[in-house]
Formats: structure tokens, sequence, C-alpha cells
């Protein structure tokens, strides 16, 4: 049922934007606002908002449903011509806000057509209220990312003589799913040894050998939210003098970079922090990437902790604080929360330790 107090924030966004009417395509965002899943596809889908009008549903008859989803809905069939259904409700006094994924054939059937008196990105409306979790959120995150933690437990035990890295990554899901969680919400990464030098290494056929790090960046879908983590272990023995250097300034980036969490600071100082001891510790050059990036319904939604995102952060915004060191052809770390800016501060929503964990 469409969330009114989401529909009343997306409002609030789009009248600070000076726009007036809306229509909102992004499957992810439609289910946001209604909480009904459609994904259409080629085909057309999109809900018209604007102030004081009820609010439309325009999709496809192939996704019928019976339920109401607090929006009136306007169903047509492939071969019917959508641009009468729309001008039939969009003011053409008016400019209509399209959001980022609006296909070009469908803005340029409403532009060509005359449906509005202009096109503006309206995005930021949508984006910028998902940003801010409401409570039922924050509670669908926190339990997505125990169950990340309790499928970390897991995975550490995947980890034996002779294994590979696919072997790895394919007894993945099944664990997540006798957790509770429904899916992936991103292709596990796991890499062996220097594979770790590589950010976003895909698993494949390299065998785990004594000495080798371990990174593993997980995370999977409870309730429809994501989760994401990553924690670097070590296999056999101890880690030598330059892994114990990089995993132990990783760490310190990430838990310094936490620490300072609440509402109201640039997400840039956050980059910032973490990034200045890296550097500091001569690794500069090896933190390749932003410090995290925003995360909900979409393990990467609008929004990220980077040194060129001047906002400030705001109470319901939940991100990743992810520092990793890649010294190529040697050794990769990373260490990854997710985060969940309160009302008194912070939240971190993963707990799996991150004290250095030699594994057999």
């Amino acid at each position: 049922m469409l969330d009114k107090d989401r529909l009343n924030r997306v409002l609030q966004q789009m009248a600070k934007m000076g726009v007036h009417q809306m229509m909102i395509t992004d499957p992810n965002a439609v289910f946001y606002m209604t909480g009904k899943w459609i994904h259409p596809g080629e085909r057309f889908l999109a809900l018209y908002i604007a102030e004081n009008r009820e609010p439309v549903l325009f999709v496809n008859e192939l996704f019928y449903f019976p339920e109401e989803v607090g929006a009136k809905k306007v169903y047509f069939s492939d071969t019917d011509d959508i641009l009468p259904l729309i001008k039939a409700v969009v003011n053409p006094a008016q400019k209509l806000g399209v959001d980022k994924t609006m296909a070009a054939k469908f803005l340029l059937l409403m532009m060509e057509g005359g449906a509005a008196a202009g096109y503006v990105n309206g995005s930021l409306a949508v984006d910028t209220t998902r940003a801010m979790k409401d409570e039922a959120e924050r509670e669908k995150m926190r339990v997505s990312s125990h169950v990340n933690d309790l499928a970390m437990a897991q995975f550490r035990e995947l980890i034996h003589a002779g294994v590979t890295e696919q072997e790895v990554a394919a007894q993945m899901l099944d664990i997540y799913k006798k957790l509770g969680a429904t899916r992936y919400s991103f292709d596990p990464i796991v890499a062996f040894g220097a594979n770790a030098a590589d950010g976003h290494h895909m698993p494949d056929d390299t065998v785990l050998r004594e000495g080798d790090c371990v990174l593993l960046d997980v995370g999977c879908v409870v309730d429809d939210y994501c989760s994401d983590m990553t924690r670097t272990f070590f296999y056999k023995r101890e880690p030598d003098e330059l892994q114990k250097e990089v995993y132990n300034l990783t760490r310190r980036a990430n838990e310094t970079a936490e620490e300072m969490l609440k509402a109201g600071i640039p997400l840039c100082s956050v980059d910032k922090t973490a990034r200045d001891i890296i550097t500091e510790g001569g690794y500069g050059k090896c933190f390749t990437h932003r410090l995290g990036h925003f995360i909900g319904i979409e393990d990467h939604e609008f929004g990220d902790v980077s040194l060129a995102n001047k906002n400030l952060t705001a109470v319901g915004n939940t991100f990743s604080i992810e520092p990793g060191i890649y010294v190529q052809g040697k050794v990769g770390v990373r260490i990854e929360d997710l985060v969940l800016i309160t009302e008194n501060g912070h939240e971190v929503l993963n707990h799996y330790p991150k004290d250095i964990d030699v594994i057999g």
C-alpha cells in the first residue's frame, strides 16, 4: 500500500525543487512508494504523483494484480498507444519531473506528444527521501546485517586446504537461504592472496595457499533490504610484517571513521579521516576507491562517502565504511561495516569481529 509518509516526504522535496508533478519509473522506487514489486522489462511502468492529486500507477496488463496499492491503476496492453493515457493524467500546463531511469523512448514520446510544458530531472526528490531510512527500514537493515554476520561465520568454515575461490563462492547462496535471506545483494567477492589486491576481483580457479590473505566481500537480501560486509582473514599462519601492517592500518581507518559519525557532518570529512590515516601510514596510493556507498533496497543507492560529497550526514542515512589497501602482487585488505546515522550519533550494524583471524 502506498506509504503516505514517504509520499509526503517526496512531495516536499519536489516542492523545494519547484517540481509540481512527477513520473517515477524506477521499479525500486515504485516498490519503495507502494510496497509492490513490478519488473516491467522493456515495458512502461510509472507512478505519477502530484500535490493534492490522486497518485496513478501506469502498468502493463501483463502484470495485473488485484490488490490495492493506494494509487489508481491504469492498465494498458502491448499494442495500446500509451500517450493518450499519459496525457489524460499529466497537467500539460506544468513541467513534469522524470527520474533517472526513464527510458528515452518513453520520454521522447511524451516530449514529442506535448504531454507537459517541459521536463526536468526530479530524481533527487526520491533519492534524498530514500537516503533517510524510516524506522521500519532501519530495523530491516539491522536484520539483514545480522544475517550477514551469521553467514560470515559459516563462510569462514569454507576455507580449507585445496579449495578454490569459485568453490567457496558457489556455496554461499545456500548458506544465506538457510539463514533466511532470499538472494545475494551483489555477487560475492572471494579473493585469495595477491587477488585480494584487485578491489573487485571475481572468484576464479585460484587455489588457496598457506600464508594467503582471504578477502570476503559479501551481502544478502532479507525482507527486500540489502546487507554488505567485508572481512579479511589469513590462512594457516600469522600474517607477515607487510600483511600485519596493512591490516592494522586498514582497521584503524575503518574504526576511526566510524567513531566520528553523527548527524550534521560533511560526508567528505569522513572519507578524509580514513584516507589521511592510510596516507600517513605510507599507503595512500593503495587506497583506490571512495570510503563508502549508501545502501538500502539496492546495494548501491544514491549518495556516497567520498571526498567529492560535501553533503551533511542526516538521521536515517545508512552507508558502508570500507577502507582498503591494495598492494599489487602481494596483499589486499578491506574491512567493511554498514553504519546507520541515529538521533544520538551512529549505530554500527555489523558485529562480526575485526581482530586478525588466522584460519586453520
